[in-house]
């Protein structure tokens, strides 16, 4: 069996994850600890108790969820996993790649959560509220969105922020291009589209000023070469320097997650099963979708732990 690890993105969180985690394990206690004291203030109690407006916040979101992924990956080491000698591959869906990083050692964990809470604020301050928005769209292929999307370039960016597989892309820019753009797509056949309650226009053109901040945040911390290959979010493919990581994830805040593509290189490369690590099962759903081949299982709960640790170590 050739498994890979992958640690979810925005939009899995919610109030009281990981919880039960910290309850039950030192180890995973000890993360969010760690978290609190790297950002200087009580997040794991924002985690815990809520309220759920302010932990859906972009920079409160994107180091909970991390906290709770890396929570998860402590226990599994504690207990006898060696990420090395038992993971092939590491990816993460956008966030969720900082997650993936912190796991194969190229940041630390207070890093981590100091690089992602400066990603969520400069993700939130690069374009004015209400400027930008984002759609998902089922039921159309890759080329007729991208289509679409330039077709509407009259009215402002548009783009393909997210490709999610299944059929389910997300688009990302200017409002009134967006929006003109989900027209087009029911016109075209799509079976829904959808604008998202996102509070900015997330991996498209109008992040360049994130993507200008996380450049700066990156060349102040250590990196390290991951001690197993990244899948990288805007290459679908395999990763293990440093330097060229820390270039991907300043193109990541304003490139396209291609996470369909990744789940088909897992596929292609004898990726059998991919646990998905931490808050969530919305990554497991989506390799289901994907290819069948691919057998999916979150990781969340002290049983999780329990039966992923039986299946791994046997």
């Amino acid at each position: 069996m050739t498994l890979a690890f992958t640690f979810p993105g925005q939009g899995s969180q919610a109030v009281g994850m990981g919880k039960d985690l910290a309850d039950a394990f030192p180890e995973a206690r000890a993360v969010f600890e760690e978290v609190d004291e790297a950002l200087g203030e009580k997040l794991s109690e924002t985690i815990w108790n809520g309220p759920e407006d302010v932990l859906t916040l972009t920079a409160n979101a994107q180091p909970a969820l991390m906290a709770v992924s890396m929570a998860v990956i402590r226990v599994l080491e504690g207990k006898g996993l060696n990420l090395k000698d038992k993971v092939a591959y590491v990816a993460g869906h956008s966030l969720g790649e900082y997650s993936a990083l912190c796991a194969a050692g190229t940041f630390t964990l207070a890093d981590t959560a100091r690089l992602l809470r400066i990603r969520g604020n400069a993700m939130q301050a690069a374009v004015p509220v209400g400027a930008g928005a984002m759609a998902a769209i089922i039921g159309l292929e890759h080329a007729d969105v991208a289509s679409i999307c330039a077709d509407v370039s009259d009215a402002g960016a548009c783009q393909i922020a997210n490709d999610n597989g299944g059929g389910q892309l997300v688009i990302s820019g200017e409002k009134a291009a967006v929006e003109k753009a989900a027209g087009l797509a029911t016109g075209k056949g799509a079976k829904r589209a959808i604008l998202l309650p996102v509070s900015a226009p997330f991996h498209s053109s109008l992040m360049a000023p994130a993507a200008e901040a996380m450049r700066q945040a990156l060349a102040g911390v250590a990196l390290k070469d991951p001690v197993v290959p990244v899948i990288a979010n805007v290459r679908a493919a395999p990763v293990t320097d440093a330097k060229e990581i820390a270039g991907l994830l300043v193109e990541q805040v304003t490139g396209q997650v291609r996470w369909r593509e990744t789940v088909e290189w897992f596929a292609a490369n004898n990726v059998t099963t991919l646990y998905e690590v931490g808050a969530g099962k919305v990554l497991t759903g989506l390799a289901r979708r994907i290819d069948k081949t691919v057998t999916g299982t979150a990781i969340n709960t002290p049983a999780d732990i329990d039966a992923a640790l039986a299946a791994i170590l046997g």
